[in-house]
């Protein structure tokens, strides 16, 4: 086998995920024992990090099945790893910038698996793209240097095909990236630091996790094309989730943890939300929304003063009604999802209890961070954006026409390695016979983007309407959500890291079905 640029490969994986791996039609059939390693790499910090299954209580009664994430420190602080209490979900990773991090990754799922850095911005190799699976009891050495601005960043599963019922099982954590510049700022840190991950679940009656999205029949298949809904809401793993305060400023850390399911989160007495932070850190300066529109992997980061709340006042987190599709015929009518909780319901989140304590304020900062300027006439393509549509072709959900190829790039999808460009996706309003379009986040690896521009179609115009004024498009990001009948034009320098990286959908359901397509950075 060729060596890669560190001139190294190490074979770490077992005999006995090849049979399993063969069974699975589009899976990396090579590289699935290696482990790369760049030369000289001395880690800060060291992980070791274990996907496996295991029993929890999350409903009264018998406990659940769930695969989830285990992580040891090896070396380095013991609090760069801290825990969710009584969670499924994996551990919370904190690091700071510049760190250089080790992370030993061994898969004890029945299942072939890999892990996905979402954010953050690293070399190929490291970054989980479907080619590198880890088989059933093999291991993967991660080894990067976080150059990423202070954020919310997590981690999950990305394998070909598979992601959505491993995420749905539990696979989820969060990696959370400090430096000099937040610190100065005097945010609320410590418990007034609160990361909240917010899924969506099904259970049967003997509280096992009910998950169609690759299952047989209509409900299997009307599950690949709309994405998977469940009619349970979690908030860190927990069902009727409680948050108690104490009468000061609080930072909340919000991820979409969902497969599909988009939120629409709001304070009960329509207080305004104080956002100062998205996808990729903090924004220039904080601004204010009624409410927020939160697409399946992103987040947002609110402060929130409850020293003006009364002691012993009661508040609770609800997610608003919206469209969820243009409607239509036969698929427009069933995109909401099916069951008690269909997408684009409403529905409360979490509740949060103020105590009673005395009250001390605190002041926010008016600027938080420096963001350069936006310049679109700096893209080589400024006349002419690169376009990704979202397409159906045989009851596939893809970009383009086309559906994921394990090593596959087309002549477009190549950009030169320190160029900037505009790439703007275009989601129809209509998919013809099958009726009203339905949303789809993209998220692209390898890379963080500015929101430049978004335009809608006028028959979809009702539909975004419902969701559009809780953007936050002001900050970095990686993951925008497009509404039927809308066009987003995103701006993006390529200057980190050459390589194969893939941008998707992130409905997990369509991403399985295979809306995803790699993209090449050449040097």
């Amino acid at each position: 086998m060729a060596l890669n640029q560190s001139g190294r490969r190490r074979f770490l994986g077992v005999l006995g995920g090849t049979a399993l791996l063969g069974a699975l039609p589009g899976m990396a059939q090579t590289r699935k024992n290696v482990t790369e390693t760049p030369d000289g790499f001395t880690p800060d910090l060291e992980l070791e990090l274990r996907a496996a299954p295991d029993q929890i209580a999350i409903l009264p009664g018998q406990s659940t099945g769930v695969w989830r994430y285990r992580a040891k420190v090896l070396k380095g602080p013991a609090n760069a790893v801290t825990t969710i209490p009584g969670s499924y979900l994996g551990p919370i990773i904190n690091v700071r910038r510049g760190t250089r991090v080790r992370v030993n990754f061994i898969n004890e799922l029945p299942q072939p698996s890999v892990v996905h850095w979402h954010g953050l911005i690293i070399p190929e190799a490291m970054d989980g793209h479907p080619r590198y699976v880890v088989p059933p009891g093999g291991r993967y050495t991660y080894e990067f240097e976080v150059r990423n601005r202070a954020g919310t960043y997590w981690f999950h599963p990305h394998p070909d095909q598979l992601t959505g019922t491993q995420v749905n099982a539990g696979l989820a954590g969060l990696f959370i990236v400090t430096d000099d510049e937040e610190r100065a700022l005097k945010l609320p840190d410590g418990e007034r630091d609160v990361a909240l991950v917010i899924q969506d679940r099904s259970f049967t009656s003997d509280n096992q996790l009910r998950y169609v999205g690759n299952g047989p029949g209509m409900a299997g298949m009307m599950s690949r094309m709309n994405g998977f809904i469940g009619d349970q809401i979690l908030v860190n793993g927990r069902p009727d989730f409680s948050l108690a305060v104490e009468r000061r400023p609080y930072r909340l850390r919000l991820l979409n943890g969902s497969n599909s399911r988009i939120y629409k989160l709001a304070w009960n007495d329509s207080s305004p939300m104080t956002v100062i932070g998205s996808d990729g850190g903090l924004l220039y300066a904080p601004v204010r929304r009624t409410y927020i529109t939160l697409a399946p992997a992103e987040r947002i980061e609110l402060w929130v003063d409850f020293s003006t709340r009364v002691a012993g006042e009661e508040l609770t987190l609800q997610s608003q009604p919206f469209a969820a599709s243009t409607g239509g015929s036969m698929m427009g009518g069933m995109m909401g999802g099916s069951g008690s909780l269909p997408n684009g319901a409403e529905f409360p989140v979490l509740k949060v209890r103020i105590g009673k304590g005395a009250a001390i304020s605190e002041k926010l900062p008016g600027m938080l961070t420096s963001i350069a300027p936006l310049r679109p006439e700096q893209a080589s393509n400024f006349a002419n954006p690169r376009t990704f549509r979202t397409t159906m072709v045989g009851m596939r959900w893809g970009l383009n026409g086309r559906v994921f190829e394990m090593d596959g790039v087309a002549k477009d999808e190549v950009v030169r390695l320190g160029s900037t460009e505009i790439w703007e996706f275009i989601n129809e309003a209509s998919m013809g016979m099958m009726g009203g379009g339905m949303p789809h986040p993209i998220h692209i690896h390898g890379v963080q983007f500015r929101i430049i521009g978004r335009r809608v179609q006028p028959a979809a115009i009702s539909a975004w309407h419902s969701l559009n004024e809780g953007y936050v498009d002001e900050g970095w990001k990686d993951t925008v959500l497009l509404m039927p009948g809308e066009r987003v034009r995103l701006l993006m320098r390529f200057d980190n890291y050459p390589g194969m990286f893939v941008y998707h959908c992130h409905n997990l359901e369509h991403e399985d079905m295979g809306m995803m397509r790699n993209f090449l950075i050449k040097a």
